[in-house]
This record gives structure tokens, C-alpha cells and sequence, in this order.
């Protein structure tokens, strides 16, 4: 399964150090070496990286090691394929924008046969079951909520969203929006 890495802090920090470690994890310690991504929030913006070489090849991955960007969240992900061919579009974290905020999504696990039917605007760009389920789950916030719920409702909203979605396999995720 693929690997996840998140960090929050209360000053923006930067996360050189601990994504050397990780990035680490993409080919040369460990075996999953089908893609990477990383994503640093900066007030509402937000710096996105992805590529589908081994984060231990990558060039933007070199390029996250020397360059400190200071975010207050980050979410990183080290991919081992499970579901969708290895590529650009497969490789997470993956972004969609819901109420004015851009939202980002890693997953680590597998999801046999999870395929609801889409019927908004949050449509996958690859063929991951991982991407699959963050649309369903944007989709699913957006019905839920007109606009950005408070911390308590959000997280009662994804509770019930986690438990519809984890009898079809492994489901750990990182989500934010900064």
C-alpha cells in the first residue's frame, strides 16, 4: 500500500527534513516507487507537485529537498499502485476546489469495487479507485453543506462518509483544506 506523510503546524514550517526521509521510501528503502506528490498550503493558496517517476528519481523531488517552502499543512504521498496505470494523473495528492477553498486528498489503502455514481462536477481525471472516492466525498460534502461547515459538522459529515466507504477495503486518508 502506498505511504502518507501530513504535517500541521501552528507556524508555517518547512518539512525538508522530514520529506528527505520519506521521499526515501519512493525506491530506495522501501518498494514503492510508482509516483509521489506533495502539497504545502499557503493561506488559500496552495503549491502542488506530482510526478510519476520514484520520488528516489525525481527531479521535483529534488527540487522539494532544497527548496524550504513553509506551509502551516502539507500533505505528501508515496504511491504503490494497487489500481490505475502508473502516471501523471494517477499520483497523489489529489486537489478539487469546494467553497472557495482548494482541498487535498492522499490515500493509503485499496477499495474493491467502490464506484458510486458521480452526478456533480467532481469528476477523476485518472482511474484510481483513491481519486474515485475523494470525488464521491466532495460530491457528498457539497450536498451535505451549502457552504463550509463548522469543524464539528465536517467531522461528523466525514465520519458517516469513512464508514460508507471502508467495508470495501483499506481506507486511510489525509484531507485538508488548509
Amino acid at each position: 500500500m502506498c505511504q502518507l506523510l501530513g504535517m500541521n503546524c501552528n507556524v508555517p514550517t518547512d518539512v525538508t527534513f522530514s520529506f528527505t526521509g520519506f521521499a526515501q521510501r519512493g525506491g530506495k528503502t522501501d518498494h514503492h516507487s510508482d509516483g509521489w506528490g506533495i502539497a504545502f498550503f499557503e493561506d488559500k493558496g496552495l503549491r502542488h507537485f506530482v510526478d510519476h517517476l520514484a520520488a528516489v528519481d525525481s527531479p521535483v523531488a529534488e527540487l522539494i529537498r532544497r527548496y524550504p517552502i513553509k506551509s502551516k499543512n502539507v500533505i505528501a504521498h508515496i504511491r504503490k499502485a494497487t489500481q490505475g496505470v502508473v502516471s501523471l494523473q494517477n499520483c497523489h495528492p489529489f486537489v478539487r476546489e469546494l467553497w472557495g477553498r482548494y482541498w487535498v486528498f492522499a490515500h493509503n489503502g485499496d477499495l474493491k469495487d467502490f464506484r458510486p455514481r458521480l452526478h456533480s462536477h467532481f469528476r477523476p481525471v485518472g482511474d484510481t479507485d483513491s481519486e474515485h472516492a475523494f470525488c464521491w466525498i466532495m460530491q457528498e460534502l457539497a450536498k451535505s453543506h451549502a457552504s463550509v461547515p463548522s469543524i464539528s459538522e465536517l467531522t461528523l459529515t466525514l465520519k458517516e462518509l469513512a464508514a460508507h466507504i471502508c467495508p470495501r477495503g483499506t481506507f486511510n486518508f489525509l484531507l485538508s483544506n488548509g
